[in-house]
Parts: C-alpha cells; structure tokens; sequence
C-alpha cells in the first residue's frame, strides 16, 4: 500500500479518495486517532440522561467513555476505567447509579469522578492521585458533544453561538426517547458520511424519505433543466424565501449557514416539506399530536443540523431523530439513530411509534445496502476515485476536502514538534 502521505498528497479534488482511505486499517487507526480522538464528536442527547445519576456509554476505537448527569444537572464525561487495575466500571450501555463503583474490588468515584473510597491501600495512600480521567464535554442546545484530546478545538463554540438559536425553539431538554436503533452497516465510516452528505441518490432509492421533499432541494444541473422544470424550479425557489421569511418572523432561523471548513465543521438548514407537510412521515402529517416546545402550528418544516466527523439531525415541530456514526473497523461502522417525542406525549395516544420510525428505519437500511455496495466496490482492483458532481455533491467534496486536510494537519504538526525538539 502507498504511503499515507502520499496518498494525502495527491488526492484529487472533486473526486473520490483512493481505496485504501476506504480498507486499510492503519488508516482506520489513524481515524480513529486523529479524527475521532481529536475533535468534537456527537454521542448522545440529554433526553438519555433525563435525571441525577443517569449515565450512558460509548465505544470509540479502543476507548470506553461514559457519562453523568451529575446533582446539579451538569453532564461529565470520563473514561470507563477504573484506576486500580483498569477494570471497566460500567459494562452497561445504560443505567442509573448513585456513586460509580467499580466491581472488582469496590474502589468508588463521586460525580466530579474524584476516588472517594479505595480499601486495604494504606495509610499513606493519597486518593487525590487517582480520580477517573475526565474527557471534555459539551452540549449544544440538548446535543451532547465530547472530545478525547487534551486540548480539545476551541471553535466548538462558534458551532453553539451559531446552533443554539436554530435548535433551541425545538426545546431538546423537554424531549423525551420514544426508541434507540443501532445498525452496523457493511462499509466504512467515511463511506457512510459520504452518502450522507448528498441526496443525489434519494430519488431512486429513497421512496418514502422523498414523499416530503422537493427535488429540488439538494441540488441540481441547470444544464439539464427544460422550461417546465426552470419553471419549477423557479416556483420552489420562491417558496422557499417566502417560508424562510415567515419562519424567521415566527422566530425560526431557517437560512442556510454552512460552517464545513472549521475544525469544528457543521452546517444547517431549514427546508419545506412539501404537499402541505408537517412532518417526515409517509402521510406526511405529525407522526405525535404533541408538539415540541410551544409550537402550535406544525408546518415548520425540518431543519437538518450535519456536522463533521459524524453526525447528522433533523428537527420537526413534533419530533427529533439523530444519529451517531462509529468505525468499528475498516468495514464495519455503527450508526445510532435516536428518536425523540414531547416528554408528555404517550405512545398509544400522542404518537404511534411504528408510524414515527418507518420512515428513518427504512431509510437507513436503504442507506446501508448503498454503503454496502460502495464498499465492494472499493475493494475491487477496477476501483479508482471517480468525480462527484458540482451541483449535487458539494458536500461530499467538503467532506473529504475536511477529513485530509486534518490528517495533513496532524502530519504538519508532529513534523513541527520534532523539529522543535
């Protein structure tokens, strides 16, 4: 296999990246290390952490994170280790605990994650030198965020002060979770972003994710386009200023703003639904009669919040669906969907929840049958990277524009340290 640097080196814009981005697994290791290990990564929503003592995990690569709701209602986040003998504390992927006790030999951590009780070590034994590893933890309007690095990026704060006016009115806090899915998907992660990152491909293989949308709303070739559809499009066009203008006087930021570049890439946008939509169902109606927030008019369309390295959510009047990507090897990644309702909705009652998942559930083993495919046909010998399209899929191409610029910055920046020593 080429060099890793070479390979970052003669990457090609606007294309595909070469197979082995997509099978090698010192590759994956290093995405795991500088991707996953050194930026902002999304891995839960506090709706999962409702109360005092609720804790979550996560797996990434090798580390195993978990996270408090702590007395004050403060989220901490530590490694799942504990400081004796490396024993992991928490083996559930969620639970409610008071202190967090490891099982081995009882050595126990409050909130902070600071060793409050270690048995048998001694007089001159000082519990101060042995608290949990904490990680840094952020939430943003309800989402939650971690970083593994030391120093984690600062600009995740430009991500807030951007994000919290677009998700806030949709009131996360006050959500509840109808249902959790995990799917492993056949092809590695960044094949997974890729396919996310376009809708080139929705009109033929996503029937029941297109009911809503419009055609147009994700890009198009104005070569392409005959008088009926520049009339089309023209007409979609115009709703689309005017449904923005009146989600903005309602208080709703709705216009595009795209962040992709940052180290702490993201982007959002608020689209119509189309056929008098409220909400991404086949009907196309609210999939829970209780809104979020203090909506009382449902037809606010979805807003879509993608941030790079691996997640993606879209937001409507009635309720919530995010998801989570995970590489657990170079053809294996795990995506989380979590859905989200009112906290006073009642299945049975407020929200049928077949009708709330059957659109997104559908969805995404579409999207894994894709990724699939993808992945195959990197591993071929005939594979080599092939152009996106300019109108259809830019942001793929900021996708990975981002991904190999990270990786030449940590390169640059272990070049520089060596020097310096």
């Amino acid at each position: 296999m080429p060099d890793i640097k070479q390979l970052l080196h003669r990457r090609e814009k606007g294309k595909s990246l070469e197979a082995p981005f997509y099978n090698a697994q010192d590759i994956l290791d290093l995405d795991i290390e500088v991707i996953f290990g050194q930026h902002w990564i999304f891995v839960a929503t506090e709706p999962e952490l409702p109360e005092p003592g609720d804790c979550v995990t996560v797996e990434v690569g090798q580390a195993s994170l978990l996270l408090l709701r702590g007395d004050d209602m403060q989220i901490r986040g530590f490694h799942n280790v504990c400081r004796h003998r490396g024993a992991r504390l928490i083996d559930e992927r969620a639970t409610t605990i008071g202190n967090i006790v490891c099982r081995y030999h009882g050595w126990t951590y409050n909130e902070d994650g600071e060793l409050i009780l270690a048995d048998h070590m001694g007089a001159g034994f000082d519990k101060s030198c042995h608290g949990l590893k904490s990680i840094h933890v952020r939430s943003i309007a309800g989402l939650v965020f971690i970083c593994l690095a030391e120093n984690a990026p600062d600009d995740i704060e430009e991500m807030a002060r951007v994000m919290e006016p677009y998700i806030a009115p949709h009131d996360v806090a006050n959500c509840k979770v109808a249902h959790t899915s995990d799917l492993i998907e056949d092809g590695n992660w960044k094949l997974t972003l890729e396919n996310n990152r376009e809708c080139y491909h929705c009109e033929g293989n996503h029937p029941q994710l297109t009911v809503p949308l419009s055609e147009f709303g994700f890009g198009f070739s104005p070569d392409e386009t005959d008088e009926r559809r520049s009339e089309d499009i023209k007409n979609y066009l115009s709703m689309l200023e005017n449904d923005h203008k009146h989600w903005e006087s309602c208080g709703l930021p709705s216009a595009e703003s795209d962040h992709l570049a940052n180290v702490t890439g993201f982007r959002t946008m608020r689209l119509p639904l189309m056929r008098e939509g409220e909400s991404h169902t086949l009907d196309t109606k609210v999939a829970s009669k209780k809104l979020l927030g203090k909506f009382t008019d449902a037809r606010l369309g979805g807003l879509s919040f993608w941030t790079h390295p691996n997640s993606w959510h879209h937001f409507m009047s009635d309720h919530i669906v995010t998801f989570s990507v995970i590489p657990l090897s170079p053809d294996k990644t795990l995506v989380r969907t979590t859905w989200l309702v009112h906290k006073d909705a009642h299945e049975g009652e407020d929200y049928s929840l077949d009708n709330l998942l059957q659109v997104w559930k559908m969805t995404n083993q579409q999207d894994a049958d894709l990724v699939r495919l993808a992945q195959l046909g990197t591993q071929t010998p005939a594979y080599e990277p092939g152009p996106y399209s300019e109108y259809t899929e830019p942001h793929v191409e900021a996708f990975c524009d981002w991904y190999i610029k990270r990786l030449n910055d940590h390169f640059a920046s272990n070049t520089s340290e060596l020097a310096a020593e």
